[in-house]
This record gives structure tokens, C-alpha cells and sequence, in this order.
């Protein structure tokens, strides 16, 4: 890396982020300054989009391992191009559109019967009749995927 770059200052002013924020993504591996003639951190420009990737990976609810993996994959040793970028953002895609089926789910049933178990709904004694939901695992399950129709499928799979 390069030795001229922006101190961490300067990217804490355009990234928005604490400088101890930057040292803790530098300390998980997200951002690897290179060092100035007095020892200081010295960042790539490149680095300002790292970070805010990071933060919005983050808000999308990405672990910083999941977010670690993903900036394995562009280049070190030069600035990511955009189409380093695409390729990365094309492997988010199909987490992401999860993501917004569930939220979507989430909006136009959290009223109803979610499969959660609680069974204090008129509604969920119809559609979820002694928890059977819970014999697809732990958790509101039609959120998470399952359906009151899978459940006589499951009813003949599990006793």
C-alpha cells in the first residue's frame, strides 16, 4: 500500500464513522492502512467506499465476518473497479431479495397467524390448530418460510 494516503482524520470525515470505529474494522480485517514516516495509519481513497459498505452491510443485518468474506473477494493491492463492485453485489442479490420476502411477509401478516406458537389468536387456532407449526422447528415459522399448507406434509413426515 501506498504510504500517501488519507490519515484517519480525514476518513472518519467522510465516512462518518468514530476514528475507534475505524480501528475496530481495521482490527477485523475490513480495511488495511498502510503506515506514514511517523507510524500513522494512512488509508486509500478506496477505502472510504470499503467502509461505507460495511455500514450498509451492517444495516442490512450482515455479520462482520459475512462482510469480512465478501471484501475478500475484490482485489488487493489496487482501487476495486466497478465491476469488481457488480460482481460482488450480484452474490448479495439473492440473500437480499430473502430478505425483502421476508419483510414483506412480515408487513402483511404480522396481524395474523405467524406460526409462532402462541396460539392466542382466533386466527392462529385456524391456521396453526396445536402448534403444528412447531413440529417444522423453533420460531414463527410461516416467516420463516413454512406455510399452514406444508404442515399436513409435515404431519405425514414427522409422527
Amino acid at each position: 500500500m501506498q504510504t500517501k494516503g488519507l490519515p484517519i482524520g480525514a476518513l472518519s470525515r467522510r465516512t462518518g464513522l468514530a476514528p475507534s470505529a475505524i480501528r475496530y474494522y481495521e482490527d477485523q480485517g475490513l480495511v488495511t492502512p498502510g503506515r506514514g514516516p511517523g507510524g500513522q495509519r494512512q488509508f486509500e481513497r478506496a477505502d472510504i467506499r470499503r467502509l461505507s459498505f460495511v455500514m450498509i452491510a451492517q444495516q442490512l443485518g450482515y455479520s462482520i465476518a459475512e462482510i469480512r468474506e465478501q471484501l475478500a473477494s475484490l482485489p488487493s493491492g489496487r482501487t476495486p473497479t466497478a465491476s469488481d463492485w457488480r460482481r460482488m453485489s450480484e452474490r448479495y442479490r439473492a440473500s437480499l431479495d430473502q430478505r425483502i420476502a421476508t419483510l414483506e411477509k412480515l408487513r402483511d401478516h404480522l396481524d395474523g397467524c405467524i406460526g409462532c406458537g402462541c396460539l392466542s389468536l382466533e386466527r392462529c387456532r385456524l391456521y396453526n390448530p396445536e402448534d403444528r407449526a412447531a413440529r417444522r422447528g423453533s420460531g414463527p415459522r410461516y416467516l420463516m418460510g413454512d406455510s399452514p399448507e406444508n404442515e399436513e406434509k409435515a404431519r405425514q413426515v414427522i409422527p
